[in-house]
């Protein structure tokens, strides 16, 4: 478990950390599993796939239900805290920046609506063969497949400052 250690240790360390979720929604479609990915269309992380998720707010009573409230946001659907299923936890540093994203990443199968465009995320479904990670940030593809195939995940990547590459990551992946 080298990637939790380091994941401690770099929390310990860091001068200021902030939390942040990240959701992923998961359907099967007649047989075939599928993603809900969006398209970040404004503020960090624009022009990439990603989960939907974001800061932690001192509103929410839970981290799970922070999550919930982003996708709820982001996606206009209605998801609910209590369907959100943790799924691990991954860290971001960026040199020359103090400040460290602890990202709580979960998954959830339960939600009611259709997910619909809003101002900061376009929705798409992909077929887990079809991932577009070429679009997405570096990492995923490191530690996406394993969550999609519903293992648990610990990770760390030391992104260069320009915020596209990284130049170190561990990762450890556990079954559920």
């Amino acid at each position: 478990m080298a990637a939790a250690r380091r994941v401690a240790d770099t929390l310990f360390k860091a001068p200021k950390v902030k939390h942040y979720t990240l959701a992923f929604l998961l359907r099967d479609n007649n047989g075939t599993k599928e993603v809900l990915l969006g398209m970040k269309k404004r503020g960090f992380g624009a022009g990439k796939w990603n989960g939907f998720g974001g800061k932690v707010e001192p509103t929410d009573a839970t981290v799970s239900d922070a999550a919930a409230r982003e996708m709820n946001e982001e996606a206009l659907v209605t998801v609910l805290g209590s369907d959100m299923e943790e799924k691990g936890t991954l860290v971001f540093t960026f040199t020359g920046k103090p400040e460290v994203m602890h990202v709580h990443v979960f998954q959830v199968r339960s939600y009611s609506g259709v997910p619909s465009e809003s101002d900061e995320m376009k929705p798409q479904w992909f077929t887990y063969d079809a991932i577009p990670y070429a679009s997405m940030w570096a990492d995923d593809k490191y530690w996406l497949p394993s969550l999609l195939e519903g293992k648990n995940i610990v990770g760390q990547f030391d992104f260069d400052a320009d915020e596209t590459k990284f130049y170190d990551h561990v990762l450890d992946v556990t079954d559920a």
